[in-house]
């Protein structure tokens, strides 16, 4: 098993460097659909401020016409006095419908781009792979590197959509900080002491996380490799004639459970952590909450204004929080975006110079003279003097 390097707090920000490049490769992917993507995300950004507004003047509406009904001396036509109501019922109504549309045109365009994007970073593996020498095949570090590049298809994906959400996320938050920020400041502050504790813990573990992954990369290729050839038509005779069969399947099964045993204590302590993080957060909503409760029975805020205040403090305290984690998220996927990009920079070693044109047609055969040949970091020739 290699080394397990954890990379630090400056690893992972530094590896965020790799983001603008990933977003020229997308960009050159089909600009189009990424600037559709982009704007549907724009609007949908600001839809759920609006819809808890809109809720706030039904809720206060509803309330003006219970108490004129009560205080009415003559006949109440809900319909006629209502109207205002019926109005914002249907404006809720066009907000939500929008939403959904938006949504749905999110996830098309969203799934268009990935896939166009995967083929493309797919291409420009195989390309790239096909410039390199043969002798850095041969290469235990070259090959690991490109397994994690070829791993990381998916992985980039994945990305794009991550960075896109936080981008409508941060807007959305720009909004209701503002509705928030207009009633009571010091919610602000309550949700930013409630969220930093959660954001460091998942950078913590982003960190072991990536660090087994990364060490674990020559035993993740050999698990590929006796999984291929465990269940091969091409190996199937010869592991029957000299019985491989239980002793491939032993060692899959031992290197797999090592694996397993330790993705486990992390899985575990992240858990367990995390649970007792997201706890603080729990217990600053509860505390803005009555916060809000009071000021609505002293008459500071009325029913609507409550309700609307609440909604906003949870959406807001929830939506921070996965801001949160997805920036360690995307620290930790743009650490795995590196390899890809440390890939494609690698450089053949033997340089082509001018060599004699090809016969035509050939008369005499070609001949070599005092050839040699050593594997990379070996002392010893495998080929000397041909």
């Amino acid at each position: 098993m290699a080394e397990n390097k954890k990379p630090s707090f400056r690893d992972q920000f530094a590896a965020l460097r790799h983001i603008p490049a990933l977003f020229r490769l997308i960009w050159q992917t089909n600009r189009w659909l990424m600037l559709g993507n982009l704007s549907l995300r724009l609007i949908r950004s600001a839809l759920p401020l609006a819809t808890l507004f809109v809720g706030k003047l039904i809720l206060d509406e509803v309330v003006r016409l219970v108490q004129f009904q009560h205080n009415s001396s003559v006949q109440f036509d809900f319909f006629t006095e209502g109207s205002h109501l019926w109005r914002l019922v249907a404006l809720e109504l066009g907000i939500v419908a929008l939403s959904e549309i938006v949504g749905r045109g999110i996830a098309l365009t969203e799934i268009l781009l990935g896939d166009l994007f995967s083929n493309q970073s797919s291409v420009e593996i195989i390309k790239h792979a096909a410039v390199l020498d043969l002798y850095q095949f041969e290469d235990p570090q070259f090959y690991d590197k490109l397994e994690r590049a070829r791993r990381q298809t998916t992985g980039r994906t994945v990305l794009m959509t991550q960075v896109f959400e936080q981008a409508q996320d941060i807007i959305t938050v720009f909004f209701f900080s503002a509705g928030l920020l207009f009633f009571s400041p010091w919610l602000i502050l309550i949700l930013v002491i409630a969220v930093i504790p959660t954001l460091f813990g998942e950078i913590y573990f982003n960190q072991k996380i990536y660090s087994l992954t990364l060490s674990w990369t020559p035993e993740r290729r050999e698990l590929d490799y006796l999984r291929y050839i465990g269940a091969s038509d091409e190996t199937a005779k010869e592991i029957k004639m000299f019985g491989l069969a239980d002793f491939l399947s032993d060692r899959f099964k031992r290197i797999s459970n090592r694996y397993f045993e330790e993705n486990k204590k992390i899985a575990t302590r992240r858990a367990i952590v995390g649970a007792s993080l997201s706890l603080i957060g729990t217990l600053s909503y509860y505390a803005a909450y009555i916060f809000i409760i009071m000021q609505t029975v002293a008459g500071a805020l009325s029913l609507g204004t409550m309700t609307f205040l609440a909604g906003s403090f949870e959406r807001l305290r929830a939506m921070l929080q996965n801001i949160m984690l997805r920036f360690s998220r995307i620290a930790e996927s743009a650490l795995y975006l590196q390899d890809y990009f440390e890939f494609l920079n690698l450089k053949p070693m033997m340089k082509q110079t001018g060599g004699l044109p090809l016969p035509n047609p050939i008369r005499i055969g070609f001949e070599f003279k005092n050839v040699s040949f050593k594997y990379l970091n070996s002392e010893k020739y495998a080929v000397r003097d041909l």
